[in-house]
């Protein structure tokens, strides 16, 4: 449920109201999978992902897991940073991060997540870690650079290839899931600097001694194994649709 620290004023433990916010946005996730999955077998017409709608859906949901993270490292590590859980939880989310480069290397040549959502979170729990103590105006300014910057300005010395997780290079990339670090370290700085500010308010303490009813428990579930239901929910879908086209 998520105990409160009142000497701290932060909240410990797990906040169920965290977890269903990352529950709808792994839904959000899973739908626009499942869209791209329907046109990848003919049953959605070509192009349809890439839609206005559903390329918003779609910039809208990795936001906000990212904005998330933000959150949960202010959380996490905001009193002192707790370095053997913070290794522990970055080593699963790398593993995991490989395995879907090596998945979609068989499946994707031509296209393979190199740097996809997992890659960007690794990094951006690295990154974050670094301006935890900035204060919460330079936070919201950094991540509004961080997020202008390539719509701005772009490098041709950032082309070749091992820098093209920085997103600066002036050439396109191809990959079926690309979340460089600019613009997208920007939506962790929020979530840093708005975890802040509901930590000033009281909010956490607040949230944390939230009684939440059974539905909203069992709810909360994908959100507390988001990176299991990550992992899978591509597979489970993919099967589905081809079960589909079966009958």
């Amino acid at each position: 449920m998520g105990a409160v620290d009142r000497r701290a004023g932060m909240a410990t433990g797990r906040i169920v109201a965290l977890d269903l916010a990352r529950t709808g946005a792994l839904g959000a996730m899973a739908l626009f999978h499942f869209v791209y999955d329907l046109e990848m077998f003919g049953f959605a017409a070509p192009g349809t992902t890439m839609l206005p709608g559903w390329r918003w859906l779609a910039y809208l949901t990795a936001g906000s897991f990212l904005f998330l993270v933000g959150m949960g490292l202010w959380l996490g590590h905001g009193r002192g940073i707790r370095w053997r859980g913070f290794w522990r939880r970055l080593a699963k989310i790398a593993a995991a991060a490989l395995v879907i480069t090596a998945a979609t290397w068989v499946a994707f040549p031509e296209a393979f997540v190199f740097f996809g959502i997992l890659h960007s979170i690794a990094v951006a729990s690295l990154l974050g870690l670094a301006v935890l103590r900035l204060p919460v105006v330079v936070l919201v300014a950094l991540g509004g650079a961080v997020m202008a910057l390539p719509q701005v300005v772009r490098f041709a010395v950032f082309d070749a290839p091992w820098f093209w997780w920085t997103g600066l290079q002036a050439t396109g990339v191809r990959a079926v899931d690309y979340v460089p670090v600019f613009p997208w370290f920007g939506p962790v700085l929020f979530g840093i600097a708005v975890a802040k500010l509901m930590e000033r308010a009281g909010l956490w303490v607040r949230l944390a001694a939230w009684q939440a009813g059974p539905v909203a428990r069992a709810l909360a579930v994908p959100g507390r194994h988001s990176l299991l239901v990550y992992l899978l929910h591509q597979p489970v879908l993919i099967a589905l649709v081809w079960l589909a086209t079966l009958f």
